[in-house]
């Protein structure tokens, strides 16, 4: 179910780039895309077949045990399901974060930020390793805040469109788009976050809910998007655009870099 949702997603909001684009005259979509969409493959299929037996695993334990969070508070069902899905939101929130600032982690996370063409497809390049760290991390936030199977679902099925539309280049008016951030990210704040200004980059963390950001002070804005420059600027080179670029760059010899600096490797 999920895969199916993220692909009739993915070529909606890719098409609608195409008609409606935010940035204008872009060419080679396609050619920018195969290896984003290879990466996201990829990483599917491992993680699903590494992880998702010991995530069934630990919901089972977690349920058995009467374990979690929302297991010791009392209250409603549906008051609880929606504190989980508000637990795990803030999670994603704070592991961003993290990968923006500690060092060992920025070099992963890079991989996404090297993309200079930001697009729906930049929602799945994400290098294999930092898919891996993330994963074994849920293995302990997920039966520790007390998740169902049901639960981690409807989260993924959220997260996952929100995360692609927020990436896309599609032309949403800022009179809509400022009315949608004041609940979820959306493309306009999430561009920011996207730029090679290393104060913007480290800014707007959020996965679903943009209040996490607001709530934290690490919420910043551009007056207009449309004078962003993506990627790094220490890594302008298209030899780290390609599939096999993406999987090398977190191991490329240089300068050690901080994720608060700017240093060319």
């Amino acid at each position: 179910m999920r895969v199916f949702e993220e692909v009739i997603v993915l070529a909606l909001i890719f098409w609608l780039e195409g008609i409606f684009p935010w940035f204008q005259g872009r060419k080679g979509r396609i050619h920018h895309a195969l290896p984003n969409i290879s990466m996201g493959i990829m990483n599917a299929l491992v993680v699903s077949l590494l992880f998702s037996s010991f995530i069934l695993a630990v919901i089972r334990w977690s349920e058995a045990n009467s374990f979690g969070i929302i297991r010791w508070i009392p209250g409603p069902s549906w008051f609880l399901g929606i504190l989980g899905f508000l637990l795990f939101d803030l999670w994603m929130y704070g592991w961003h974060y993290a990968n923006h600032n500690i060092s060992f982690l920025w070099r992963f996370h890079r991989v996404h930020h090297a993309d200079h063409m930001l697009d729906a497809t930049t929602a799945l390049r994400f290098h294999l390793g930092e898919m891996i760290f993330s994963s074994v991390l849920r293995l302990a936030i997920i039966p520790l805040i007390g998740l169902s199977w049901i639960e981690l679902l409807i989260y993924e099925l959220c997260l996952n469109p929100i995360i692609i539309f927020h990436h896309s280049n599609v032309a949403l008016p800022e009179k809509y788009d400022r009315i949608l951030r004041a609940v979820i990210v959306t493309p306009n704040f999430h561009r920011v976050h996207h730029s090679q200004v290393v104060s913007e980059t480290n800014s707007n963390y959020s996965s679903i809910f943009s209040w996490w950001d607001r709530l934290t002070r690490t919420f910043r804005k551009r007056q207009d998007t449309h004078t962003l420059n993506y990627g790094l600027s220490y890594l302008p080179e298209a030899q780290w655009q390609g599939f096999q670029g993406m999987l090398k760059l977190p191991f490329i010899k240089g300068e050690p870099y901080g994720p608060r600096e700017e240093i060319r490797l």
